[in-house]
């Protein structure tokens, strides 16, 4: 049996805890007022409450109906807390991060990053974020469909929470991919000037994406390996799962670092080639002006008696030799090897 009521508090301009709730007998409640948040705790059922607390009403909750402890309850309002699990009396503290590409901006390559509580009980799990967080909406939506998951265990849904926030990496390492791919072509063949300050920017996103996921790692890993009460052993199994990810995406976050470092030594190494091409051109151009340059400087000075001035093949005899002394310059400069 379902009962529903609707997200918003009458008379109240603040919208309610998004909640489902689902009793050992099978009745299931979604979105109930703030103030039966307590009544279905008392009765023994599985809650999972999911407060924005950038709406006071909801973040009250913490406090008041769950007695979390005041240090974490002031954790939830930090935006840059450190992801980490901590354990409390009674509950398990549990801060992740999810990512996402940012929009409204022209950098198709900003992150969005936003923290995600998770409070874990021994019926209850609550989970608190700043404003809208869509893979926390993909799993509502999912729970909400399948109430069976919920009867699972509140350990199971803090799995599917935690295995959102991870499986939004790969849109995102999709689309690196995609770049790295079509990034040979830019440098080789087109030589596209843009596509350094583009390696700059994914490089940067690479590592970025690195450093939010890596404190994962040492969360999932006392999720699957420590011993506790919250988690059964059945349960740490699926977050094993989870840990694999965490490992597949650390990994292809060094590959893709390594790739991005390589192209960019290689994108170096031929501006360097092309600046050696260019000065080798210049470098014969100048050979060949250089006996133009020094006959026609000498026969240029204003002296009554040079020689040839009055020959009438002089201007024609000076324009060989200078062409002669050139081509000997260049065959010199080839066979010592210099052009």
């Amino acid at each position: 049996m379902s009962r529903i009521v609707p997200t918003s508090v009458p008379g109240h301009p603040d919208p309610a805890p998004r909640t489902i709730y689902r009793s050992s007998s099978g009745e299931q409640v979604l979105d109930c007022h703030p103030r039966d948040v307590p009544q279905l705790l008392a009765q023994g059922g599985l809650i999972w409450v999911d407060i924005d607390s950038t709406v006071r009403s909801q973040h009250a909750l913490l406090e008041k109906v769950f007695g979390f402890h005041p240090l974490a309850v002031e954790d939830t309002l930090n935006p840059a807390s450190r992801v980490k699990l901590e354990e409390y009396p009674g509950f398990m503290y549990i801060v992740t991060r999810a990512v996402t590409f940012a929009s409204g901006t022209d950098d198709p390559y900003d992150l969005e990053t936003k923290d995600l509580h998770c409070f874990l009980g021994p019926r209850y799990l609550v989970t608190v974020h700043a404003g809208p967080l869509p893979v926390l909406d993909t799993v509502f939506d999912n729970v909400h469909r399948s109430p069976e998951l919920l009867s699972r265990g509140v350990e199971r849904v803090l799995h599917s929470v935690l295995d959102s926030s991870v499986d939004a990496y790969f849109p995102i390492l999709d689309q690196v991919d995609e770049f790295i791919d079509g990034l040979e072509e830019r440098v080789f063949v087109d030589f596209d000037q843009d596509a350094l300050r583009d390696v700059f920017k994914v490089k940067r996103l690479v590592l970025s994406l690195r450093r939010y996921l890596q404190p994962s790692r040492e969360v999932l890993n006392v999720l699957t390996n420590r011993p506790t009460v919250l988690i059964s052993p059945e349960a740490q199994i699926y977050f094993r799962d989870i840990y694999d990810h965490v490992l597949r995406i650390n990994d292809a976050l060094d590959t893709y670092r390594d790739l991005l470092s390589s192209t960019m030594e290689s994108y170096l190494s031929q501006v360097s080639n092309r600046l050696g091409a260019t000065t080798k051109g210049l470098s014969v151009v100048a050979t060949m002006s250089l006996p133009f340059v020094v006959v026609s400087g000498m026969w240029g000075m204003n002296f009554t008696n040079i020689p040839l001035s009055q020959w009438r093949y002089g201007f024609l005899a000076l324009l060989l030799a200078q062409l002669g002394l050139g081509g000997l310059l260049l065959l010199l400069l080839r066979r010592q090897r210099l052009l």
